[in-house]
């Protein structure tokens, strides 16, 4: 079965860190683009990162420099590496698979992991 599960989210306290993962089965984390959403509470959905035609990743302004995605071949898992998190990261987050940036949607969702921040 083709799917991307995510996990890692929880509750942290702001200035903490928290690294989400995106298990990958069907095909190999590198086949296509990985990329990261989150929903706010009452929100639209945005992305956070995406992976560029070279394979680098880019993100989102208000994320740059804080969260690093990631991949491992040998796990067939991607990460998203969460540090100095702030009330605002509060949100349910989704891995994305066969998305890359500019594309308008990816061709597979994750069913999404929580993740709550105190002040």
């Amino acid at each position: 079965e083709v799917q991307v599960v995510e996990s890692g989210g929880g509750l942290v306290q702001a200035g903490g860190s928290l690294r989400l993962s995106c298990k990958v089965s069907g095909f190999t984390v590198d086949d296509y683009g990985i990329g990261w959403f989150r929903q706010p509470p009452g929100k639209e959905r945005e992305e956070v990162s995406c992976e560029s035609t070279s394979g680098r990743p880019n993100y989102v302004d208000s994320v740059k420099g804080r969260f690093t995605a990631s991949e491992d071949k040998a796990k067939n898992t991607a990460y998203l590496q969460m540090n100095g998190l702030k009330p605002e990261d509060t949100a349910v987050y989704y891995c994305a698979a066969d998305y890359l940036c500019g594309d308008a949607q990816p061709g597979l969702w994750g069913q999404g992991t929580l993740v709550t921040v105190s002040s």
